[in-house]
């Protein structure tokens, strides 16, 4: 099956690179990667024309700052994969973690696959209590809704057969991604699997850009999703 890797990418001049490498790196897997920036002005664009571009499928440039959100769906847009990916620009997840993210899809037992960053015996970095109490409080607000039982409703590792992402049509721009497109698979009723991942997070001086404000467009997301 061909893999394509979604990579959103804003202001990742430090990491864009090796991220790139690093899933090359990767054997036996027919993958893919289309970046999506969007509009960085960091020397992120130059390092993705001079030194990228000839070691990806395709690179979209963004006009302007959409978002997150907005990126996933240019990719979703173009991608030729069986099997859709996402993966951070940064080097907080890891690609090694394809083989297991995509095995519950390839053995045939599901169609779509998170990550999640809160199960399984895997290394994670220890950082930001309140962070991980209100990507909890948020999963599990997502959960009542949806009636499923994840355990990481905003991780970055989110894989999908690509059937499946064309059945729904998406909306937000920016990290209000995450509960929508939750919700919308919720109700198509695909078989959902979870894998435990490892997690090498970054601090804000590290270049983290997720912050109080968009837990609360996360929140308002999901009760519009869910709802309405």
């Amino acid at each position: 099956m061909l893999i394509s890797v979604l990579i959103p990418c804003f202001n990742e001049k430090k990491t864009i690179e090796e991220i790139v490498t690093r899933i090359n790196k990767l054997k036996n897997l027919d993958i893919e990667i289309i970046i999506i920036d969007d509009k960085s002005n960091d020397g992120t664009k130059e390092i993705l024309q001079n030194k990228v571009n000839n070691n990806v499928s395709k690179i979209i440039y963004n006009d302007k700052n959409y978002g997150k959100g907005y990126c996933i769906r240019k990719g979703f847009d173009i991608a030729k994969g069986d099997i859709i990916l996402i993966q951070d620009a940064d080097l907080e997840y890891d690609p090694k973690e394809y083989f297991k993210l995509i095995k519950p899809i390839t053995d045939g037992n599901a169609d779509v696959v998170y990550g999640s960053r809160f199960i399984g015996g895997d290394e994670r970095r220890i950082l930001f209590f309140w962070h991980t109490i209100a990507n909890k409080l948020l999963t599990l607000l997502s959960n009542i809704f949806t009636n499923l039982n994840l355990t990481d409703m905003e991780t970055c590792y989110k894989v999908f057969k690509k059937e499946i992402v064309k059945k729904i049509q998406l909306k937000e721009n920016g990290f209000g991604f995450d509960p929508e497109i939750t919700a919308k698979i919720s109700k198509l009723k695909p078989r959902i699997y979870e894998i435990g991942i490892s997690y090498f997070g970054r601090t804000y001086e590290d270049g983290k850009k997720i912050n109080f404000k968009d837990a609360l467009i996360v929140l308002k997301c999901i009760i519009i999703y869910n709802l309405f």
